[in-house]
C-alpha cells in the first residue's frame, strides 16, 4: 500500500530511483502536453487532469512504466517545499484588482471559509459516524481550500464578470496560507501522544506561526526594499531579478524551519510583503517562480494519479463519493451565497463564485502530510477522501467552466 510507503519516508533520506526510460516517459509527457495544451483545453482536458490520468496509467501494475520508489526522510520535506513555493506564488499573484467595487474576498475568507469547514465537518459526522471529530476536522481542512489550477483559464476569460474572477483569485491566493497553521495544529493534536495537552500544542502552533510571521516579514520586506533599489541603480535587471524572486520562498521557508517556525506561513507572508514591489517592477519579476511552481505542481498532480490508482483499485465507497459531492456543492456554495449577502453581487455572480471553487494542490499536499503523520487506517481514510474530492473537482469544474462563461456572455456581456 502507498500509505505505509509514505510513512517510511519520514525516517530515511529521499531517493527517487527511476530508470532512464521512466524519465524519458515523463519528459515526453510534459513535452506533449505543452504542445497540445490549448487544444486539449477545448475538450476540458486541463494540465492537472492530464497529469493525474498519466499518474494513474503509468504507475499501475507489478512492472509500471514509471516506477516510483521512495526510500526517504525527505519525502515530507519535499511536499512541504512544494506547498511553500505555491503559497508564495499565490500571494504574489493575487492581482491588484480595481477596488472601486468590493470583490468580497474578505467575506469569503473570514465568513464563508470557516463556515464551509464547519459544515464539511458536520457532513463528515453524518456520513462517517465511526470517525472522531478531530479527524473529521482535519479532513475538512484538507478538502475545503480552493485552488484555481484545474480551471486556471477562468482568470483570463472576459466572459465572466471581473468581480467574480477577482474574488476567486484573491480567495485562492490567500485561503491556503490562512488555513495552514490551523491544519497543522489539528493534525498535531490528532497525531500527538495521548498525554499531550491541547494547551501545549496550541502554544507550539502559535509560537511557530509567530516566528514564521517575523521571518516572512523580514525576507519579504527586505526584498521589497532591495529589488527596486537594485533595479534603479542598475545592479540587476529583468534577466537576473527573477532569480532573486525564485530564491525568496526557499529562504523564508528554510529560515523559519531552522528556528522551529512554520515554513508555510513564512513563505506565504514573504509573498504578501513582496507582492506590491513585484507588481510595481513588472510581471516578469515573478515569472520564473511562477513557472517553477507550475512545474512542481505537475509532479504533485502525477503523484495524485499514483495515489488514486492505488486507492481506487477496489472501488470507492458511496459514503466517500457522497461526501466529495457535498463538500464541492453544499459545503462550498451555501456559505458563499450567504457571506456575500448585502454586497452588490447578483445571485448569478454569487453562485458562480461558489461553484467555481475548484480543489487542487493544497488539498493534495495537506492530504499527503496527514497520511504520513497518522496511523495507517486514518491515513488511508484521509487519502481516500482527498483523492475522490480533488479528482471529482477536476472533472466537474473543468467541464462546467465554459458553460458558466457562455451563460454570462448571453445574459450579461462584459469586457475586461
Amino acid at each position: 500500500m502507498i500509505i505505509p510507503l509514505l510513512r517510511t519516508c519520514l525516517t530515511h533520506h529521499l531517493i527517487c530511483e527511476m530508470s532512464m526510460s521512466a524519465i524519458l516517459i515523463l519528459l515526453f509527457l510534459l513535452f506533449a502536453w505543452a504542445m497540445m495544451a490549448d487544444r486539449l483545453a477545448r475538450w476540458s482536458v486541463t494540465g492537472p487532469l492530464a497529469f493525474a490520468l498519466a499518474g494513474m496509467a503509468l504507475t499501475r501494475g507489478d512492472d509500471p512504466a514509471v516506477p516510483i520508489e521512495l526510500d526517504a526522510h525527505g519525502f515530507q520535506l519535499a511536499t512541504e517545499v512544494v506547498l511553500a513555493v505555491l503559497l508564495f506564488t499565490d500571494a504574489t499573484e493575487s492581482k491588484d484588482y480595481d477596488r472601486s467595487r468590493s470583490s468580497g474576498e474578505w467575506r469569503l475568507l473570514t465568513l464563508a471559509l470557516p463556515a464551509s469547514i464547519a459544515l464539511a465537518t458536520l457532513l463528515g459526522a453524518l456520513l462517517f459516524p465511526d470517525q472522531g471529530w478531530w479527524l473529521l476536522l482535519v479532513v475538512a481542512l484538507v478538502v475545503m481550500p480552493i485552488d484555481l489550477a484545474p480551471i486556471s483559464a477562468v482568470l483570463a476569460d472576459s466572459r465572466i464578470p471581473l468581480r467574480v474572477r477577482a474574488a476567486l483569485n484573491l480567495e485562492a491566493g490567500l485561503n491556503d496560507g490562512l488555513i495552514s497553521p490551523v491544519f497543522l495544529f489539528c493534525l498535531a493534536n490528532l497525531a500527538s501522544a495521548p498525554d499531550a495537552s491541547v494547551g501545549s500544542l496550541l502554544w507550539s502552533t502559535a509560537k511557530g506561526a509567530g516566528l514564521a510571521l517575523l521571518v516572512g516579514c523580514f525576507w519579504g520586506l527586505a526584498a521589497a526594499r532591495l529589488a527596486p533599489l537594485a533595479t534603479a541603480k542598475g545592479w540587476t535587471g529583468p534577466e537576473t531579478l527573477p532569480f532573486a524572486t525564485l530564491a525568496l520562498p526557499f529562504l523564508a521557508y528554510s529560515s523559519a524551519v531552522l528556528i522551529d517556525g512554520n515554513g508555510f506561513v513564512a513563505a506565504f507572508v514573504a509573498g504578501v510583503c513582496f507582492a506590491p514591489a513585484a507588481h510595481a517592477l513588472g510581471a516578469g519579476t515573478v515569472h520564473l517562480v511562477r513557472d517553477t511552481s507550475h512545474l512542481m505542481a505537475f509532479a504533485v498532480w502525477f503523484v495524485l494519479g499514483a495515489l488514486a490508482a492505488d486507492q481506487f483499485a477496489d472501488g470507492v465507497s458511496w459514503s466517500v463519493l457522497g461526501y466529495a459531492v457535498l463538500v464541492l456543492t453544499v459545503a462550498r456554495v451555501l456559505p458563499v451565497l450567504l457571506s456575500l449577502g448585502r454586497l452588490d453581487f447578483s445571485w448569478a455572480e454569487r453562485a458562480a463564485i461558489g461553484w467555481l471553487g475548484s480543489r487542487g494542490v493544497t488539498s493534495i499536499v495537506f492530504g499527503v502530510l496527514a497520511a504520513t503523520h497518522l496511523d495507517e487506517s486514518r491515513g488511508l481514510f484521509v487519502i481516500d477522501v482527498m483523492c475522490t474530492t480533488v479528482l471529482l473537482s477536476i472533472v466537474l469544474h473543468g467541464a462546467t467552466l465554459h458553460p458558466v462563461a457562455r451563460w454570462f456572455e448571453r445574459r450579461t456581456p462584459v469586457s475586461g
